[in-house]
């Protein structure tokens, strides 16, 4: 049967208007006719994707008859222990982000009291990793290999990302190695998923399962614009559409952190943030409920040093405009110690520029 190609319109439409833009050798030709294919772009970005594998032992405790508990019995009997130890095995994906030092990003969550890590190269080639160090907050981690010849991921901006933008997902789910799957940004800013954590996720439908973690949300340039976190999943585990990944931005604000120090050194303002709700907004006479409230300051800290007042409203930060509180938090969370923010505030109908130096992060995660 004849097959005819894809008229340029069509190309267009399915890759947002970017044909112009794509290299000649990323179009496939079949019977003289330009046809649409990721191929060229996934042959380069594929190398930089690894299989993580890892083997480790979990301490878990484990119940008995609460009558050992009671310090009469244990007089006359010998109460076996209240822990156990396991062999635990898991898999998950990574993204070599620096290829000549060797380092790879991936989730913490997918290295986790993990005691021997394996690296699998798209060519096979198997190498140990070590940790460089991780982040609890961000499930964020950075790991080393020592091997020539690797290719690294160029990182994208996820701060251009907008719904409805194309997406690849290249990962390793349920062990089947180097698997592509393609959608689009669903949504942006997600929150809620590790509701104790810093979050800024980017929602897709690209296709994400267990073994994805850790794996490359590429965009149609190749670039890295996520690392694939967490999945919404039916009964059996398996994918329906709603996948998150940390954008990138964030990813390489923590990574340079563990590179640098080994850890994340939070950065706090002293203040206890809330949203701006519509009724509050309306009392404060603000045109929209954008912003954060400052619902406390804190004695002695930099807000305060700053003139920060309870029931300002913070509007940005560097220049960028604030929804909610969980973007100041994010924002404030990722700064190095030290650093100076500029932050536009609302106080009693006047807004006013104020520049606050960041100081070591010591309190819970309420406050930022």
């Amino acid at each position: 049967m004849h097959r005819r190609g894809f008229p340029l319109a069509v190309l267009a439409t399915l890759l947002g208007g970017a044909v112009p833009s794509l290299a000649p050798d990323a179009l496939a030709v079949s019977a003289g006719v330009a046809l649409p294919s990721l191929a060229p772009m996934i042959k380069e970005a594929s190398p930089a994707v690894v299989n993580i594998a890892t083997r480790g032992t979990l301490t878990e405790r484990v119940p008995r008859n609460p009558l050992l508990e009671d310090p009469f019995f244990k007089r006359f009997f010998s109460a076996p222990p209240a822990v156990r130890h396991r062999q635990f095995q898991s898999a998950g994906s990574g993204v070599i982000v620096d290829a000549q030092k060797g380092y790879i990003v991936t989730n913490r969550h997918v290295i986790e009291h993990a005691s021997e890590i394996t690296v699998t190269l798209l060519d096979n080639r198997r190498v140990n990793a070590s940790v460089v160090g991780s982040d609890e907050g961000t499930d964020v981690a950075v790991l080393r290999v020592h091997e020539p010849h690797l290719v690294a991921m160029p990182l994208g901006d996820s701060s251009h990302l907008e719904v409805g933008d194309w997406v690849v997902a290249i990962g390793n789910p349920f062990g089947l190695q180097h698997t592509v799957t393609v959608g689009i940004v669903s949504a942006l800013g997600r929150t809620g998923i590790h509701p104790h954590g810093f979050e800024d996720f980017i929602q897709t439908d690209a296709s994400i399962n267990p073994g994805n973690s850790g794996g490359a949300l590429v965009d149609l340039h190749g670039e890295l614009v996520g690392i694939n976190s967490a999945i919404l999943s039916s009964e059996g585990g398996g994918n329906i559409g709603i996948g998150f990944a940390i954008p990138v931005n964030m990813v390489k604000a923590v990574m340079e952190q563990l590179i640098a120090y080994g850890v994340v050194r939070r950065g706090e303002l002293g203040i206890k943030l809330a949203d701006v709700t519509p009724e509050l907004a309306d009392s404060l006479r603000l045109v929209n409920a954008r912003g954060v409230l400052v619902a406390e300051v804190a004695p002695g800290s930099p807000a305060e040093r700053a003139g920060i007042k309870r029931g300002d409203v913070v509007v940005s930060i560097n220049g960028i405009a604030l929804m909610n509180a969980t973007q100041l938090r994010n924002a404030i969370a990722l700064l190095r110690v030290g650093q100076s923010v500029e932050l536009r505030v609302l106080h009693e109908g006047v807004v006013r520029s104020v520049s606050v130096s960041i100081t070591s992060h010591q309190k819970s995660h309420e406050r930022s």
